[in-house]
């Protein structure tokens, strides 16, 4: 049985940064994902580049799934976009909270993702297929992990269809985060989000902002790498493969790869989990 693959990319700012874009997805649709998922920024900053993307996509015959975050939104601004979403022929969509934008005191007429997905079912019925975020590790901003698994089972139960997790580098915890949300009563399919790694300071930085843990032995190992790039990317390579190797052994239905708008590591994991 074939491995659903699924591939994001966050909207690039720049023509130049689009032109390329095009090209790194060309290749990536060669590996022939289920969708390709678009980010959207705080508050809907990055909005008409995102719409704009999935547009693209749609044109070139791939199927685009839109993040849609509802901080700081209104629920006529939240109809409008699924309308436009719908005349787009749009069927899947990734449904968040999203983060409140710097300086914006109001958190808007939808709150939390749950509040989301239930309005999108409201408007919609069953035109969207709606994917919900885990968090195996647990939402940085979350109380505990009690409140963090209860929050994803309200998501869940609001009617989303399928889950893409926080990336993660510890396979342990998502296999523990499945089955506690299974203990809830959670049943749909729980996809892991994939990183590769090509920088590992840039990685550093990035998971300490967003709270997905670095075990310590990846941590030091990359690290007596010093600048060598080589040695880095086929560490990387290997440690990533080995994590995804292990998440289908274990029963995962699918990988998610957040991209970051480069084809090359995810093609060369992909190919060796194929071949």
């Amino acid at each position: 049985m074939r491995t659903e693959l699924s591939i994001e990319f966050f909207p690039p700012q720049t023509p130049e940064g689009a032109a390329k874009l095009k090209g790194e997805r060309a290749k990536l649709a060669e590996l022939k994902p289920v969708f390709f998922s678009v980010t959207y920024g705080a508050g809907g900053s990055t909005q008409a580049r995102t719409f704009e993307t999935i547009k693209e996509i749609g044109a070139e015959g791939h199927q685009a799934a839109p993040h849609l975050s509802c901080i700081g939104s209104t629920k006529a601004g939240m109809r409008d976009i699924l309308n436009y979403f719908k005349n787009e022929g749009i069927r899947r969509i990734v449904a968040l909270r999203g983060d409140l934008p710097s300086g914006m005191a109001d958190p808007g007429e939808l709150r939390y993702a749950n509040e989301l997905v239930e309005f999108i079912r409201a408007e919609t019925g069953d035109w969207f297929h709606l994917e919900v975020a885990a968090y195996p590790e647990w939402h940085p901003q979350a109380k505990s992990p009690k409140d963090d698994l209860q929050a994803f089972a309200r998501k869940v139960k609001a009617g989303a269809n399928s889950a893409i997790t926080q990336y993660f580098y510890n396979a342990d915890a998502y296999f523990h985060f499945v089955d506690e949300a299974r203990a809830l009563g959670v049943e749909i399919p729980i996809v892991p989000g994939i990183m590769p790694i090509g920088s590992f300071s840039k990685l550093a930085r990035f998971s300490d902002a967003c709270g997905a843990d670095l075990p310590r032995w990846m941590r030091k190992k990359f690290e007596s790498f010093g600048d060598d790039s080589d040695s880095i990317r086929a560490f990387g390579l290997d440690v990533v493969t080995e994590l995804c190797e292990r998440l289908l052994a274990g029963g995962a239905p699918g990988l998610h790869f957040y991209s970051m708008n480069q084809a090359a590591l995810t093609t060369e994991i992909w190919n060796r989990l194929n071949s």
